[in-house]
C-alpha cells in the first residue's frame, strides 16, 4: 500500500541525523570537553551520566505514554521537543556554567537526553506507519534512509567540533549553534508527517514485555550496542593517549562514521538478498576481527587504526540499520502504535552508553589515567587498550550467540 503522496523519505533522513547528532557524539565530546575546560573528574562525569540513565528508567516509559496521549498533536510535541533539545545543547557547549560545572553538565544533559528520548520514540513510532505504506519491504527501505541519515548526522556531529577548531576559538559553541539550525531544518522537512491517521491504539508496555521475541530482540540490542558504547566513550582517549596521535582524532572519527554511513545501505541490500540474520552475524564477526586487532596497537600505530576504523565503522552500519528494522517489523505485528516498544528500545540504547561511562571512566581514573597529562602510567594505558578493544570483542561474542539462537523467521 502506498501513501498516495510523495514518500518524502529525505525528511526522515534529516530528522534521523538531528536525533543521532544528540546521541552518540555527546558521549564522545561532552566528558572530554568538561574535563579539559572545567577540570571535572572522569569519575564524577561517569556518575552523572549513569544517574541520567537511572532517570530514564522512569521517564522513557512515561514518554512512550505521552507520545500516545499526544497522537493527535504529535507535530506540536515534536516542535517543542526540538526546541528544548537545541536550547540545552547551546547551554551545554556555548554557555559558561552559571553554577558548578558538574551541576550544569547534569542539568543540560537532562534536557538534551529527555528531548532525545521523546523525539526518538515519536520518530520511530511514526516510521512504523510510514513503512507499512511504502511499496515492497517498507521497513528495510525506510531503515536505509533513516539510518543512513542518522549515520551522516553522527559523522557531522563527531567531526564538527574538531574541524571548527581550525577556524574559530570556540568550536563547541559553533557546533551547538549549527545543531540548533539543523533542528529547525528537520522540523520543516518533517512537517505534515506527524499524522495520527492510520496509527492504531496503544496496547501498553505489557504486550511488548510479554512477547518472547520482543524481549529477545531487546536483549540482543542491549548486548550488541554495548561495544559501540564502550569504544565511543573511550575513542578520543585511545587515539590521544594510547596511540599518541593528538590531532588525528577528528579525521579518524570521520573515517569511522563515514564508513558506517557508506556501508549502511549496502548491509540493507545484502539483508534483503541473503537474510538479516546471516548478514548481521557476518558483520559481528568482522567487528570482532577489527577490535581484536586494536588490542595490539601502540604509540604511532594510527595508520593501522585507520584501517580498523573502516572495518568497525562498516559493521556499525549493519548494527544501526538492520536491528531497528527487525524490531520495527515485530512491533508492526504485536504493538502497531510502536510508541511503547521504541520507548524501551531508546532506553536500551542509552543505557549501554551510560553503563559504559559509569564503569569505564572511573576504572581509568583509579588506574591513574589523566587525559590532560603529557604521559600516563603504563598500566593505565594497558587498561585503556583492554577496555577499548578486548571488552567489545567479548560482548560481540555474546551477541552472536544470542542472535544465532533466535529464529528471525518468526518475526
Amino acid at each position: 500500500m502506498t501513501d498516495g503522496q510523495p514518500q518524502r523519505l529525505t525528511g526522515y533522513a534529516v530528522f534521523a541525523a538531528l536525533i543521532a547528532a544528540a546521541g552518540l557524539p555527546i558521549y564522545i565530546h561532552a566528558p572530554k570537553f568538561y574535563v579539559d575546560e572545567y577540570g571535572v573528574s572522569l569519575a564524577a562525569l561517569g556518575a552523572v551520566l549513569f544517574g541520567l540513565r537511572l532517570l530514564d528508567v522512569v521517564q522513557d516509559p512515561l514518554f512512550g505514554r505521552l507520545s500516545e496521549a499526544l497522537r493527535n498533536k504529535r507535530g506540536a510535541g515534536v516542535v517543542i521537543g526540538c526546541a528544548i533539545m537545541a536550547a540545552c545543547m547551546l547551554g551545554l557547549f556555548a554557555v559558561t556554567p552559571p553554577v558548578s560545572p558538574l551541576i550544569w553538565f547534569g542539568l543540560m544533559l537532562t534536557g538534551v537526553f529527555s528531548a532525545f528520548s521523546f523525539l526518538t520514540i515519536n520518530f520511530y513510532a511514526q516510521g512504523v506507519v510510514k513503512a507499512d505504506r511504502l511499496p515492497g519491504n517498507g521497513h528495510l527501505k525506510l531503515a536505509r534512509w533513516r539510518e543512513t541519515g542518522a549515520l551522516l548526522g553522527v559523522c557531522i556531529a563527531a567531526i564538527a567540533p574538531v574541524m571548527l577548531g581550525a577556524f574559530m576559538g570556540a568550536p563547541f559553541a559553533g557546533f551547538a549553534i549549527g545543531f540548533s539550525v539543523l533542528a529547525g531544518v528537520a522540523v520543516l522537512m518533517m512537517r505534515g508527517e506527524w499524522v495520527s491517521d492510520g496509527l492504531p491504539p496503544s496496547v501498553g508496555f505489557g504486550v511488548v514485555l510479554r512477547d518472547g521475541m520482543a524481549r529477545k530482540l531487546l536483549l540482543i540490542a542491549l548486548v550488541n550496542a554495548a561495544p559501540v558504547a564502550v569504544s565511543s566513550t573511550l575513542f578520543l582517549f585511545f587515539v590521544e593517549s594510547r596511540l599518541e596521535a593528538p590531532g588525528k582524532e577528528g579525521p579518524l572519527l570521520l573515517l569511522f562514521f563515514l564508513s558506517a554511513a557508506v556501508a549502511a545501505p549496502v548491509w540493507g541490500t545484502l539483508a534483503e538478498r541473503f537474510g538479516t540474520k546471516i548478514v548481521l552475524i557476518c558483520a559481528m564477526l568482522l567487528a570482532i576481527a577489527g577490535f581484536g586487532w586494536a588490542v595490539t596497537l601502540g604509540p604511532g600505530d594510527w595508520i593501522a587504526f585507520a584501517v580498523i576504523c573502516v572495518i568497525s565503522g562498516a559493521t556499525l552500519g549493519a548494527d544501526l540499520t538492520l536491528l531497528p528494522a527487525v524490531f520495527a517489523t515485530r512491533m508492526a505485528r504485536i504493538s502497531p502504535s510502536a510508541a511503547e516498544g521504541f520507548g524501551l528500545w531508546s532506553f536500551v540504547s542509552k543505557f549501554t552508553l551510560a553503563f559504559a561511562a559509569v564503569t569505564l571512566l572511573p576504572a581509568l581514573d583509579r588506574a591513574g589515567f589523566d587525559s590532560t597529562a603529557v604521559s600516563n602510567p603504563p598500566e593505565a594505558l594497558a587498561l585503556l587498550a583492554l577496555l577499548y578493544a578486548a571488552v567489545p570483542c567479548a560482548l560481540k561474542v555474546v551477541a552472536i550467540v544470542l542472535l544465532a539462537t533466535t529464529n528471525l523467521k518468526e518475526i
